[in-house]
């Protein structure tokens, strides 16, 4: 992939259930028509994250149809679904096998050959901290899990579930909320287990040419032992679990790429265990909830760790982008995720427009299309996707006060320069109108173009190389300009 990739996360049952739809037939990975993944590389797309492509449980399943809430967020953009279309979560896997509602083996490995072929990289799912509540290792061995035995937990005991042979298993649980009922917690202090699980990441790896780790701190030492303390029976590992991985798989295949979901201040560790990128949760929160000189200080962090960066603004986990920020905020949250160094991720309902969430365990499309919002993305991927924004220097720029006016203080600016190539990217982030002006003495240039609108910018080169150019911003209103120097 490039420095700064482009990754696009797609709920895999969803896609191709619509693709099913749309041309009047049964469509698994390997009938994918050429024209749709033409797609990915026209609109400049380095990976496809293919979500939930494992084989789902059985049992999870049966949990799924018969939880509350989750038929609950269906019901709210469908009153009349069926329940057919519950399935379990595809983050309680049964085995590491493509599941057969999706395809073959076969299929998924045509699929990366023609996704590659077009310069477009496969990841997927790698679930390192949990299976499903009935996956044959419960039974097999039941030591790989955190249990205690045959005897019933004397404290917490709604966190376990008995199997079929009399062990009490925990469920898979993120210490800060309750247990996830459809999972079986793994036991990382125990080195089969973590023997057992390098297999099965090595079986994943010849599948794609990377993983997303689905919850990666979970499985990280320190917070097993904090976690699950006494439940954990085996002595503190010498080594964590994820230098081993990363270490193994990348001496089989170089430049195979690891991405962690990653939290609690947590990233940097994980880094250093050789993850290529990690989320961003912090500048989400912040483009969230925050102001602009707050999101400027974020990015302010050392250059590396911006670089290892994954930054977002939708995924399956959180609310859609549309309904989270609002329309034009998310817009603008967009475009500066877009121009920051480190690598950016869109889900394929972000940029269709979509403003429902849909429960990863539900497999239909929730709504139509907006082509307003779809218009954007491709010309905001088609700009981002010039070399600048991947092979050049990137500055923040400091914007100036215009009649002592403040509002200059919600304006984010910053630049990108790769040989003769200069991009300025200038947005008000706020939702009243900003007033600023952004100096070029920089950089000596013969043109300036608005990259947004596509034509030159209506003013004398030597004014605006000589004063600067003053800007009246719209609430989040964008601009992105190139110039040749």
């Amino acid at each position: 992939m490039r420095t700064n990739p482009h990754i696009l996360e797609i709920n895999t049952a969803v896609w191709l259930n619509k693709l099913s739809e749309k041309y009047g037939k049964k469509i698994p990975l390997c009938h994918v028509p050429d024209e749709e993944l033409d797609k990915f590389k026209k609109y400049g797309f380095d990976a496809v994250w293919l979500m939930g492509i494992w084989k789902r449980s059985p049992e999870a399943r049966e949990v799924a149809q018969n939880n509350e809430e989750i038929k609950r967020a269906i019901a709210a953009f469908n009153p009349n679904y069926d329940k057919k279309y519950i399935a379990g979560s595809p983050y309680a896997i049964y085995d590491y096998t493509i599941d057969p509602d999706l395809g073959t083996e076969d299929g998924l490995k045509n699929f990366r050959q023609r996704l590659n072929e077009r310069g477009v990289a496969l990841l997927l799912d790698f679930v390192g901290n949990h299976f499903a509540i009935d996956h044959p290792q419960t039974l097999e061995n039941p030591d790989f899990f955190i249990n205690t035995g045959m005897e019933a937990p004397a404290q917490n005991p709604e966190w376990f579930f008995r199997t079929e042979k009399g062990v009490f298993i925990a469920h898979g649980r993120d210490p800060y909320f309750p247990p996830w009922t459809d999972t079986a917690q793994l036991n990382y202090f125990n080195p089969k287990t973590q023997e057992y699980m390098l297999q099965c990441l090595e079986r994943i790896s010849s599948f794609c040419d990377g993983v997303r780790c689905d919850m990666s701190m979970l499985s990280l030492n320190k917070v097993m032992k904090d976690t699950w303390g006494n439940y954990l029976k085996y002595d503190y590992p010498k080594e964590e679990f994820w230098t081993k991985a990363v270490s193994k798989i990348k001496n089989i295949n170089p430049l195979f790429s690891f991405i962690a979901e990653v939290y609690w201040g947590l990233e940097w560790d994980i880094q250093e265990m050789g993850f290529d990128y990690t989320y961003d949760k912090v500048l989400y929160d912040r483009l969230r909830f925050s102001t602009a000189e707050a999101i400027e200080a974020h990015l302010g962090a050392e250059h590396l760790f911006q670089m290892r960066s994954i930054r977002f603004i939708s995924n399956h986990d959180e609310e859609s982008a549309l309904k989270a920020f609002g329309k034009e905020k998310s817009l603008a949250a967009a475009a500066i995720i877009s121009t920051i160094p480190g690598a950016k991720m869109f889900s394929l309902d972000q940029i269709l427009g979509h403003k429902e969430k849909i429960p990863v365990q539900y497999t239909l499309e929730s709504e139509k299309d907006d082509e307003e919002i779809i218009s954007f993305y491709q010309k905001l991927l088609s700009i981002i996707n010039h070399p600048s924004f991947h092979g050049g220097q990137w500055t923040v720029k400091k914007v100036l006060s215009v009649n002592d006016s403040l509002t200059y203080k919600n304006v984010l600016c910053c630049s990108w320069v790769q040989g003769i190539e200069h991009k300025i990217v200038v947005i008000n982030y706020s939702n009243a109108e900003a007033v600023c002006k952004v100096t070029l003495k920089r950089f000596k240039f013969k043109e300036l173009k608005d990259d947004i609108a596509g034509k030159p910018v209506d003013i004398p080169v030597e004014e605006a190389y000589k004063n600067g150019i003053t800007l009246q911003l719209k609430p989040y209103e964008i601009k992105i300009y190139g110039t040749t120097i």
